[in-house]
């Protein structure tokens, strides 16, 4: 798993992005997806300094988005159908899933997840969250850029 000294990860998210600045408000240099592999080149906290194999493109991603395990990705056939989507498998790989849900939900009949399906739905751009920090007077760590 590693090409020369720097480890080899693979994004164990459905999607995420690498950005300018470590921080979940810099700007966006690059999108990943689930199974997508990274070169690590430097941690810094929780963040890690990381580039495309192949591509001049680095950028900075939260080390919860990665895995050290090599994720492949299979399709093809009859297969296809037994298979389970990109998110679900990004679910699973947190622990959680359809039938976890489904489960839970049986066990919690009198719970209304109208709300819950709703929120989940929602989008925020980093524009709006840094137009909400910018007027709040916020400064997270990391800073906004």
């Amino acid at each position: 798993m590693k090409m020369g000294s720097e480890p080899l990860k693979s994004v164990q998210v459905k999607n995420s992005y690498l950005r300018a600045t470590p921080s979940f408000l810099g700007k966006i240099v690059a999108a990943v997806n689930y199974g997508d592999q990274v070169l690590v080149h430097s941690e810094n906290s929780d963040w890690c300094k990381v580039s495309l194999p192949g591509k001049s493109t680095d950028g900075w991603i939260h080390s919860s988005a990665l895995s050290n395990k090599k994720i492949v990705m299979k399709g093809g056939g009859a297969e296809v159908q037994k298979t389970a989507s990109g998110e679900e498998l990004a679910l699973a790989g947190k622990g959680f899933n359809k039938q976890v849900e489904d489960q839970y939900k049986s066990r919690h009949k009198s719970m209304n997840f109208a709300p819950i399906d709703g929120m989940e739905k929602i989008i925020i751009s980093p524009e709006d969250i840094k137009k909400f920090l910018k007027e709040g007077k916020l400064n997270p760590k990391g800073g906004l850029l």
